[in-house]
């Protein structure tokens, strides 16, 4: 039995292991998505973020599974050392369509995960920028606001009186 005979399972259940942990990424992130722009729940965006931080941790331990693998088969750690190892089973007789089409999807999906994660970065941070400027706005605390003047070029302005008084 040849070496990559013997490490081809395994890296059939690492790939779809990942995918199962990344599709529930996914859902994750939709759910954090949908919570922000409708919901705007904080323990719910915090129960997401826990849960991401989870899911991220085993999607890192698989990445240094998958290494493991591919150091047996004295392969690079990437994309590149993934490809020349599903090659190699092709070359010993394997069938790797489902393991090529497990990691496809995989890939598919963690791009999608980056992008949403992404979004939903910058919709806490305008949160949290909008939520800043209202109590600073309520506090009456010096506020700096950038506008432009007629040659372009940008300039400050500070107001400093409350707007609400208590």
């Amino acid at each position: 039995m040849s070496l990559i005979e013997q490490t081809f399972p395994i890296m059939e259940k690492l790939i779809l292991n990942a995918l199962q942990l990344a599709e529930q990424l996914h859902q994750q992130l939709t759910q954090e998505t949908e919570a922000l722009k409708h919901i705007q729940d904080a323990e719910l965006i915090d129960t997401i973020a826990a849960n991401k931080r989870q899911l991220v941790a085993q999607l890192e331990q698989f990445s240094q599974q998958l290494g493991q693998v591919l150091a047996t088969e004295q392969l690079p750690n990437h994309q590149d050392g993934v490809q020349a190892y599903f090659q190699r089973t092709e070359a010993a007789g394997l069938s790797s369509v489902e393991l090529t089409g497990n990691w496809a999807k995989l890939m598919s999906l963690c791009a999608e995960c980056r992008a949403l994660n992404e979004q939903n970065g910058a919709s806490i941070e305008l949160l949290a920028r909008h939520t800043n400027r209202s109590l600073h706005i309520l506090k009456g605390k010096s506020q700096t606001t950038m506008t432009y003047g007629p040659d372009g070029s940008t300039r400050s302005d500070n107001f400093t009186r409350p707007l609400i008084s208590v």
